[in-house]
């Protein structure tokens, strides 16, 4: 994904942030919304359980006080990712009803 081309048509080249570390959270959320996913395949993803063990280790740190300044950053990556996809998700069962009972 990172190969300089327009990011978001704002940059040339990927933000720092997603450079400096590896965001799988991210290349897998944007492998699946280019592969033109249907409504009811939106509301049913799941992100892989490597990266959702990330997540949770990440909290986990951050309760026991442990967490860097890098870690911080990344979580909170990890947590508005999450958001978004909550609302893309609430956004096509809103679209798709027919498809809910899957």
């Amino acid at each position: 994904m990172p190969d300089g081309r327009a990011f978001f048509g704002l940059e040339t080249k990927p933000p720092v942030w997603y450079a400096k570390r590896n965001m799988k959270c991210y290349d897998e959320v944007i492998d699946f919304i280019a592969s033109g996913p249907s409504p009811s395949a939106v509301a049913s993803f799941r992100l892989s359980d490597t990266v959702n063990k990330r997540a949770e280790l990440l909290v986990q740190r951050e309760k026991s006080g442990e967490l860097t300044a890098d870690e911080k950053s990344e979580l909170d990556h990890y947590l508005e990712l999450e958001h978004i996809m909550r609302l893309a998700k609430a956004r096509a069962r809103q679209r798709s009803p027919h498809e809910q009972s899957h």
